[in-house]
Formats: structure tokens, C-alpha cells, sequence
């Protein structure tokens, strides 16, 4: 029933694997190190993520494959913006062409107009595409485990680490997690929605949840849209939790953003049934 959906994931890597060479025929790796060897600066990924209290990664995507187009009026710099001033710990750019209508520019752009470290949302499949993260501005990027067998995570955790930039390893599943530990990430996302079928459960990430080392940073990604959902991945245990289409769907996506951390904080200080987990 879902095999055109299954094959997605299959088509894009595809359709990423030729973009990658596409561009490296027009920009060879050698220039793209040296424009990534050029920049110094990194802005702390992990740390905003780790602080107490709710964390929430803003993310800022123009379309989805299941979706389509999430936001006509796409403006990088007035979103990164008001999410940082709404109090987002970090935001996410989508940077894919194709399926998400997304771009490296989006991503130079945001980061220019805030102070707020920077995620790569993409599908990473070549060492390539870290060092254009790199040389892009990004403080991090994404390695789905599901897109990559378990030889090439290592190499690319390992080039991330090397790079000073932290890779955020999303799982889906028991046997994924496990590879993600084996690959000794340390900021690990659990994707709710299941990339073959695009189903989204939050049960997802309640399951794994207790599997996931207390020295990693834990974040829970997708499906989420209440503050009362925040919390209850808060209380879970995640250090933070990634939103973006709750966001890119509101008139105003600052305000939606202010709107659920007031909700999360109205929760997160409820009494609860159980006291909250530490992490």
C-alpha cells in the first residue's frame, strides 16, 4: 500500500547522488576545502540544546514531499529572525533542491541575520557536501541513518568531528539507534515520521527514548504542535525537540514559536502524575 512512498527514499538519494556530482563538476573538492579550511568560526550546536528548561529547534523549510509547498511567502532572513527573538535554541535549514524547494543560500542567509548556531537539513550522502556545509556557515548538519550504510556514517561523523562541527545522527528504529551509537554519535534525533511511509507517531520517540545513553543529547524531530507535546518529550527525557512545519504553516512563525514555549512552560511546571525524568 505504501510502495511509491517507499520508494522515496530510495528516488531522492538518487536524484541527491547526482546533485552532488553535478556540482562537483562545476566546483571541484579542492576549492570547496579550501573555501571550508577558510572559515574559523563555529557557533556551539550542542550546548543551547543541553541547557535546562525547553529546547526547540526552529526549523524553516518552504516545501515537503508529502506536504508541497508549506509557505508561499519564504523569506530566510525575516523567519531566522523571528524565531531568535521568540527564544529558539537553534534553527534548521533545509537545503535540498529539488523536494523541499530548499538551498544553501537559505541557509547563509538565515545565519547572517542571527546570532543562533545553524543546522544543515539535508540528505548527506558524500564527504563533499560536509565540507560545502562547512564553507555554507553551517554549526552542524544531518546524517540519516536510514540513507547511509553504516561504514560511510562513521566516515562522515569522523569528518564532521574533524571539521569541528557536530553531526545530528536521526534515527527511526531499535536497530537504527544501535548503528548510531556503534558510529558514537553524540547528538542523536529521533524522527517520528517514518521516512518510507510518512507516518508521524510520537510513540516513536517515547520508545527509544530510554535506549539513548544519558550522555548523549537527545532530540526528538517531527509531528510535534502543542506545548503540551513539547513538554511531554521534555519529561521524556529529550534535551530538545525539532519543529518546523507547525511553524512555516502559521501566519507568523515567531509567534507560533513564542506560543508554544509559553505552552511547554505552562506544562513543564503542572504537577505531573510522575516527577519529570532527569537527563
Amino acid at each position: 500500500m505504501h510502495s511509491s512512498k517507499q520508494q522515496f527514499l530510495s528516488e531522492i538519494i538518487a536524484a541527491r547522488l547526482r546533485s552532488v556530482e553535478e556540482t562537483r563538476a562545476r566546483v571541484p573538492l579542492g576549492q570547496i576545502q579550501q573555501e571550508a579550511e577558510k572559515r574559523t568560526e563555529r557557533r556551539d550546536f550542542i550546548g543551547p540544546l543541553s541547557a535546562r528548561g525547553v529546547n526547540i529547534i526552529a526549523e524553516m523549510k518552504k516545501a515537503s514531499p508529502s506536504k508541497g509547498v508549506l509557505r508561499e511567502d519564504y523569506q530566510p532572513e525575516a523567519i531566522a529572525r523571528s524565531y531568535e527573538q521568540a527564544g529558539a535554541a537553534a534553527l534548521s535549514v533545509l537545503t535540498e533542491e529539488s523536494y523541499f524547494q530548499g538551498s544553501l543560500d537559505h541557509l547563509r542567509m538565515a545565519r547572517a541575520a542571527t546570532e543562533l548556531p545553524v543546522l544543515r537539513k539535508d540528505f548527506i550522502l558524500d564527504g563533499y557536501q560536509v565540507y560545502e556545509a562547512i564553507a555554507a556557515g553551517a554549526d552542524a548538519l544531518l546524517l540519516i541513518v536510514a540513507a547511509l550504510d553504516p561504514r560511510k556514517l562513521n566516515y562522515l561523523t569522523r569528518l564532521c568531528r574533524n571539521l569541528k562541527i557536530e553531526p545530528l545522527v536521526e534515527v527511526h528504529s531499535e536497530d537504527e539507534l544501535e548503528t548510531a551509537l556503534q558510529a558514537e554519535a553524540m547528538l542523536i534525533g529521533v524522527n517520528n515520521r517514518h521516512l518510507k511511509t510518512f507516518e508521524v507517531s510520537l510513540a516513536t520517540s517515547l520508545r527509544l527514548i530510554d535506549r539513548i545513553p544519558r550522555d548523549c543529547v537527545a532530540v526528538s524531530e517531527s509531528g510535534i504542535s502543542s506545548g503540551l507535546e513539547v513538554a511531554r518529550m521534555k519529561e521524556a527525557g529529550f534535551s530538545a525537540v525539532l519543529v518546523g512545519e507547525q511553524f512555516m504553516r502559521a501566519p507568523d512563525p515567531g509567534r507560533e514559536l513564542e506560543a508554544m514555549l509559553a505552552g511547554a512552560h505552562e506544562e513543564s511546571v503542572r504537577p505531573q502524575g510522575r516527577a519529570a525524568t532527569e537527563k
